[in-house]
C-alpha cells in the first residue's frame, strides 16, 4: 500500500463509506449463504440452486444501465440511499417468510431477484461516486481497496454465515444482512456532497441511456473491456454457481463446508486485492487479464477432479486472487476510459455484460452439472476461460493510466444573429478545409478518429466531402437535432479529444482557423403568413460564417 498521504483512506468520506460497505457486504455475504444453502433444503435439482445465482445477477442486466443514467444525471447519493432502503426493505420481509416456514423456491428467487434490482440501482451510483471522492491518481488504488473491502466479507462473512445457518437457521442469516444495511444508509445520510453545478438542462432517461450506450459503442477500449468481461463472466460463474453442490454431494459436508470453501476464496481474493496496485506498476492491463483467467481455470480443474476439502481449500485463494484481479482490472479500464459526464453508464454497461455472463453460465452449468455431472461442468468452464485468451490477441486491453478525459471547457456557445432556443433544429454544421494533396492520406487518418469522437458525442448524419472543382477544399458536415444537443456536443470534448482537432488544424493550408458554418433547417411549405409556397427545405444561416474550429 502507498503511505497514508497518498492513500484514498486519507479522504474521510472514501474511509467512512468503505467501513461502513464492508460490514454491509458481510450481511450480503451472509445471506447469499443462507439463500444458497435454503435452497439445497427445499429444492431437489442442481439447476434450481444455481438459479440463485442467476437471480442475483440477472436484475444487473435488466437494470443497470437505467441506473447509470440516473446516476449522470442526478445526486449519486440520493439514488444510493433509496436503493439501501430499497434492499433493506425487502430483506426484511425475506426474514419474516422464512421465519414464518412459508418459503417456496420460487419465493425465494423472487427476494433474491429483487434484492440484486437494488443491487443494480446501487452499484453504478457508488462506483461513480468513488472518482468523486478521491483524486483521479488514487482512482485505480481506490477500486481495488473496494475490492479488497468485498473479499474481506467474503473470505470471513461466508464462514460465518454457515455457523449462522448451521445454529440459528437461515432466518437470522437475512436478519442479520437487514441490519447490515443500517451503518451505509447513516453514513450516507450525513454526506454532504458539494453540489455539483448544473450548466445545461438534464437529458431525459431515454435520451441519457441511449447517450450512454452511443459513447460505449464508440469507444473501442470499452467495447474491448465488455467483451472480455463477459466471457469471464460466463466461466468464472462455475464456481460461484456449484460450490454448494460441491459442498453437500462431492464433499458430503454442510453448510460449515461450504462457508469454508466459500472463505478460502473470500482470502485469496483479498490477496488478490491487496496486490492489485502493486501488479498494476509492473505489468500491462493485458497481461494481468490473462493471468487472471489462467490463474482460475486452473483451481477450477483441480475442484472439478477433487474429493478433499483440503486440496480444495488449497487451490480455492488462487481462484479468488484471479477472480478480483480480472474484475478490479476491467472495472479501473472503464473508469479511466470514460469522462465523468458518463462514467456510471460506462460501468453500467460493463456490469450487464459481465453480470450477464454471470447469469448466463450459472444457468448454463447448473443444466450441465444436472444432465451430465458437477465434475463435467467445472471441467467445460475452465475451458472457456483457457478458450478466452484466443481473445487477447484481436481485442487486447489498452492503457488508460495516461489519458486525461477531463472536459476541456474552452468551447464558448456563440452568439447568432437567427434568434436560436434551446428546441431550435435541426442545427447543421459545416467545417471547411484546404488541404495539400500530399496531405490527404494523414487528413483523412485523422478525420476517421474526428468521426468517431463526434458521432460518440452526439453528432448525427457526419458526411465528408470533396469539393469537385477544387479538389484541396474538403467540408465535414454533421448535424444535431437541436441546439441544445449542439452545444452538449461541443461541452462533451475531453483533452484526449482535443489533439484530434489540433492535427486537423495543423493540416489546414488555407485561412487560418478553418471556417465554420453553423445553420438550422427550415420548413419552406408555407411564409410565415401561412401562404403556401410549394417549394422544399432549406437551410438557413444562423451567423455569417466564422473562422472558428
Amino acid at each position: 500500500m502507498n503511505d497514508a498521504a497518498s492513500s484514498p483512506f486519507s479522504t474521510p468520506i472514501f474511509r467512512r463509506v468503505w467501513i461502513a460497505s464492508l460490514l454491509s457486504n458481510f450481511g450480503s455475504l451472509i445471506q447469499s449463504v443462507g439463500a444458497a444453502w435454503l435452497m439445497t433444503s427445499i429444492a431437489t435439482s442442481a439447476d434450481m440452486v444455481a438459479l440463485v445465482q442467476t437471480a442475483t445477477a440477472l436484475p444487473i442486466l435488466l437494470w443497470s444501465l437505467v441506473g447509470g443514467a440516473l446516476a449522470d444525471g442526478f445526486d449519486r447519493r440520493k439514488i444510493m440511499l433509496a436503493a439501501q432502503a430499497f434492499m433493506l426493505l425487502v430483506s426484511l420481509l425475506l426474514a419474516v417468510c422464512a421465519w414464518l416456514g412459508f418459503m417456496t423456491p420460487w419465493l425465494l428467487l423472487m427476494f433474491t431477484f429483487l434484492i440484486g434490482c437494488g443491487a443494480a440501482f446501487n452499484a453504478p451510483a457508488w462506483q461513480a461516486s468513488v472518482g468523486d471522492m478521491v483524486p483521479r491518481p488514487q482512482l485505480a488504488h481506490a477500486v481495488a481497496l473496494n475490492s479488497m473491502g468485498f473479499n474481506i466479507a467474503r473470505s470471513v462473512g461466508p464462514a460465518i454465515g454457515g455457523v449462522i445457518v448451521a445454529a440459528a437457521g437461515a432466518a437470522a442469516a437475512f436478519v442479520i444482512n437487514a441490519a447490515s444495511y443500517l451503518g451505509l444508509l447513516v453514513v450516507l445520510a450525513r454526506w454532504h456532497r458539494p453540489p455539483t453545478p448544473q450548466l445545461l438542462p438534464r437529458e431525459t432517461l431515454g435520451v441519457a441511456i441511449g447517450a450512454g450506450i452511443r459513447y460505449v459503442a464508440m469507444s473501442p477500449n470499452i467495447r474491448n473491456v465488455l467483451l472480455r468481461g463477459f466471457v469471464f463472466g460466463v466461466g468464472a460463474s462455475s464456481l460461484a454457481a456449484l460450490l454448494p453442490l460441491v459442498a453437500r454431494d462431492v464433499l458430503a459436508g454442510g453448510p460449515l463446508t461450504f462457508g469454508a470453501l466459500l472463505g478460502g476464496f473470500g482470502i485469496g481474493a483479498v490477496c488478490g486485492a491487496l496486490g492489485s496496485s502493486h501488479l498494476r506498476r509492473r505489468l500491462s492491463t493485458e497481461v494481468i487479464v490473462r493471468t487472471a483467467s489462467i490463474a482460475f481455470a486452473v483451481p477450477v480443474v483441480v475442484v472439478a477432479l477433487s474429493r478433499s476439502l483440503y486440496l480444495s481449500l488449497l487451490v480455492l485463494p488462487i481462484a479468488g486472487a484471479a477472480w478480483v484481479l480480472a474484475l478490479a482490472t476491467f472495472n479501473v479500464a472503464v473508469q479511466m476510459s470514460a469522462p465523468r459526464w458518463v462514467v456510471a453508464r460506462a460501468l453500467s454497461l460493463y456490469q450487464m455484460f459481465t453480470f450477464a455472463g454471470i447469469a448466463l453460465g450459472s444457468w448454463l452449468w447448473g443444466l450441465l452439472a444436472h444432465d451430465s455431472s458437477i465434475g463435467v461442468a467445472l471441467l467445460t468452464a475452465s475451458a472457456v476461460l483457457l478458450a478466452s485468451l484466443l481473445l487477447g490477441t484481436r481485442h487486447a486491453l489498452e492503457e488508460t493510466d495516461a489519458l486525461n478525459l477531463d472536459l476541456l471547457q474552452r468551447w464558448k456557445e456563440p452568439e447568432t444573429t437567427v434568434p436560436v432556443e434551446p428546441r431550435t433544429g435541426p442545427v447543421v454544421i459545416t467545417i471547411q478545409y484546404v488541404i495539400a494533396e500530399d496531405d490527404v492520406i494523414e487528413f483523412l487518418r485523422a478525420m476517421a478518429d474526428r468521426r468517431r469522437i463526434r458521432r460518440r458525442d452526439g453528432a448525427k448524419d457526419w458526411k465528408l466531402l470533396r469539393d469537385l472543382a477544387d479538389p484541396q477544399i474538403w467540408v465535414e458536415r454533421y448535424s444535431t437535432p437541436t441546439w441544445l444537443d449542439y452545444v452538449r456536443h461541443n461541452h462533451r470534448l475531453t483533452h484526449e479529444d482535443a489533439a484530434i482537432p489540433q492535427r486537423l488544424r495543423d493540416l489546414h493550408r488555407g485561412p487560418a482557423p478553418p471556417v465554420v458554418r453553423r445553420m438550422i433547417e427550415r420548413q419552406t411549405d408555407t411564409l410565415p403568413g401561412g401562404q403556401p409556397t410549394g417549394t422544399a427545405d432549406l437551410a438557413e444561416p444562423l451567423t455569417d460564417p466564422t473562422r472558428a474550429s
